[in-house]
């Protein structure tokens, strides 16, 4: 479940269900064979001193072809991925050709399953949507978020700031008769505003489907305020501090969390969740009623309720492409509930197919913001974001990092003032859990470290007694 980036340049020639069907017929010799196709429409804009710079709209296809071989000793797969377009037949015979190859210089794999049969059991297409073109965005989803951003950009702070929306649609076929679709948006908006000589700095940002919901004045007014926190500086040492988290801190580092919550790894003491009798699950974390769950079906937060994978490891097979996502709780009211296992994992464990999800929450907190939060504390630090977050100790999912765009001082329920520099913190996404005191309203947020990869994600603000400043990183 670690990240990897895609690479996508151009939209192929061939409809997508025709290039479907065409490779599967390509590979009807082989054991069996998986076809994705995946088309993405990008609409973007780029502010920077407080001028438009970027705007633009582009698309861009995948086709990946995974070709399962009867092999000595059992099945084995190949995967290969092309960018290019598909202007023919000729192609898709060679991309079959390609990861056939693959898949005997591969062995068999461990993680062999039969492949996933269609819903209805017999070869109709699961999906009715399954005919229907690539859906595109464009610049127009931008509308009345760019009108609100006119206004930002004539007020009195340099802004800088990107937007992206991007809508991805995705067809899986597969041998065994599987035809699914699945129209996946996505979008996300970060805003810098700085003071006119540029000694202050402050960031805000939110994920969105469709930008309707994303109010760019309010987004520009968190940053003003907190630069108006940074007219006073103040210098800390690196140390333990009461520290409250806010809901993009937060998602980062639960998303490393479920990034972990594998079950092969736990299962071979390999990883965090790996105790003396087997995986901790049942452990609990804490007494408070917090639950970390991914869910296809979460408003505003959906993605595929199937699985479509182009790689196999722990806890993800591409022999289960095409099998139903569903919502699972990696945490379950302050116990550690479920791991990720393939099917192949879960036989061999004795256990149930998990998949992972491609969304985060955290709920059980109270009704509180992260300005009630404030107001209760007698003296912390409030961070904005964190940032470079890379593990230290899997044994214990010790996490390093920055503090990013403003830490600042709160004394007697009220931000006195910004840190003059930031800090790197050392401190277990687990512990987190374990050590929380308090715990705010879940909203929808934008992780700042993962954003690339993880954009669906609804987190509370957290407080947290001693969080571990270790050392003190120069800059702001």
């Amino acid at each position: 479940m670690t990240p990897t980036r895609a690479s996508q340049v151009t939209v192929s020639v061939l409809a997508p269900q025709e290039v479907v069907e065409r490779t599967l017929a390509a590979g009807a010799h082989l054991h069996g064979c998986t076809v994705l196709v995946r088309e993405t429409s990008e609409a973007v804009l780029r502010w920077a001193n407080s001028t438009m710079t970027t705007n633009g709209h582009t698309t861009s296809g995948q086709v990946t072809v995974i070709a399962f071989v009867a092999v000595e000793g059992g099945i084995a797969a190949g995967i290969v991925s092309s960018s290019a377009a598909v202007t023919g037949a000729r192609q898709l015979e060679e991309l079959v050709r390609a990861a056939e190859a693959a898949a005997r210089g591969a062995g068999p794999a461990r993680d062999a399953a039969p492949l996933v049969e269609p819903a209805g059991g017999d070869h109709r297409p699961d999906d009715s949507r399954w005919d229907d073109p690539a859906i595109e965005t464009s610049i127009g989803v931008f509308g009345s978020f760019a009108h609100g951003l006119s206004e930002v950009l004539a007020g009195p702070h340099r802004q800088y700031g990107f937007a992206s929306h991007e809508v991805m649609t995705i067809w899986l076929g597969t041998s065994t008769g599987v035809r699914r679709r699945w129209v996946q948006p996505t979008g996300s908006v970060e805003l810098n505003a700085k003071t006119p000589d540029l000694t202050g700095s402050a960031w805000a940002g939110l994920s969105t489907t469709d930008f309707g919901d994303v109010d760019v004045a309010a987004l520009a007014a968190t940053a003003t305020r907190r630069l108006e926190w940074g007219k006073r500086r103040v210098t800390l040492p690196a140390g333990r501090y009461e520290t409250l988290l806010p809901p993009s801190a937060v998602s980062d580092l639960m998303i490393y969390l479920a990034w972990s919550m594998e079950g092969r790894p736990a299962q071979e003491g390999r990883s965090a969740l790996a105790g003396p009798d087997g995986p901790r699950v049942g452990e609990r974390l804490t007494g408070l009623p917090l639950t970390l769950a991914s869910d296809p079906a979460a408003a505003g937060l959906e993605y595929e309720p199937f699985l479509t994978a182009t790689r196999s490891g722990d806890g993800i097979s591409v022999f289960d492409n095409g099998a139903p996502t569903r919502r699972v709780e990696w945490i379950s009211q302050g116990a550690v509930g479920q791991l990720a296992y393939s099917r192949a994992e879960a036989a061999e464990f004795g256990t149930t197919f998990t998949p992972a999800g491609d969304n985060l929450l955290l709920t059980g907190g109270s009704d509180a913001s992260i300005a009630d939060m404030v107001a209760r504390t007698e003296r912390g630090l409030l961070l904005t974001c964190l940032w470079y977050i890379r593990e230290v100790d899997p044994a214990t999912l010790l996490l390093t990092g920055l503090t990013r765009d403003g830490v600042y001082l709160v004394e007697k329920g009220e931000v006195v003032g910004e840190v003059d520099h930031n800090f790197r913190f050392n401190y277990s996404p687990l512990d987190v859990l374990r050590r929380t005191s308090e715990v705010g309203a879940t909203e929808r947020t934008l992780p700042r470290e993962w954003k690339d990869w993880f954009t669906r994600a609804a987190m509370p603000p957290v407080r947290v007694p001693e969080f571990n400043m270790s050392s003190v990183s120069l800059g702001r």
